[in-house]
């Protein structure tokens, strides 16, 4: 079953991501907000190749296929800092306007992909794993806290609690939330992918704030 489900993840994050293109080309292409854009294809091809791995088979091109999704991680989620910053930087907060404040945040975001890098990227060895009927190929033993999830789940709760305050906007703060109860609770399901679907939520809430900071800009300007 969980096959199907991490395709039918992939169909809808990549309804995500032309919306999110449609959207950027609507308001504006060249914003830092758009970084989700990327982080949004990196889940459609980390679904995909989950949900075609069975179908692919057991061997090096698939061992290939998912080490890619271990760079794209890598790569790909510290930019939901930047997202983060750049939401804000959508109110009316002199500080975060300033260029101190992209510096601070670029240097976050390099400092959590080199920590992601080093904690479980580079020399990663990968191992084939068949669950729920899903064949990959997964990194072998533990490599301690996920220092990069944590340091991205703290700027996207911060600037979920700014967005919430400042303009009564809840659902971005309710999708991080959400995302943390999801990985730390187990679900009793036979299913991995079920606590991927908490991801998904997040991915929502996000885009759904980037929507509503886009709309409120422009409307500013009118």
């Amino acid at each position: 079953m969980d096959p199907y489900i991490y395709g039918l993840y992939s169909l809808i994050y990549l309804f995500l991501f032309l919306w999110g293109l449609k959207l950027s080309i609507k308001y504006l292409l060249f914003s830092w907000l758009n970084v989700l854009l990327i982080v949004t294809f990196g889940l459609v091809y980390d679904n995909l190749v989950l949900a075609m791995g069975i179908v692919i088979g057991k061997g090096s091109f698939l061992e290939a296929l998912n080490g890619m999704r271990y760079w794209f991680h890598a790569f790909f989620t510290p930019l939901l800092i930047l997202f983060s910053w750049a939401a804000i930087r959508e109110i009316d907060i002199q500080w975060v306007k300033g260029r101190t404040s992209f510096i601070l945040a670029g240097l976050f975001t390099l400092t959590m992909i080199i920590a992601e890098l080093i904690q479980n990227t580079i020399g990663v060895k990968l191992e084939p794993s068949q669950k729920y009927g899903v064949l990959s190929y997964d990194s072998a033993g533990s490599h301690g806290p996920p220092i990069m999830i944590i340091g991205v789940t703290a700027a996207l709760l911060l600037a979920g609690i700014i967005l919430w305050k400042r303009l009564k906007w809840k659902w971005m703060d309710l999708g991080v939330i959400l995302m943390g109860i999801g990985s730390a609770v187990p679900i009793p399901l036979e299913s991995d992918a079920a606590t991927n679907g908490f991801e998904l939520i997040l991915l929502i809430s996000l885009w759904a704030t980037k929507a509503f900071l886009e709309k409120n800009s422009a409307q500013a300007t009118i």
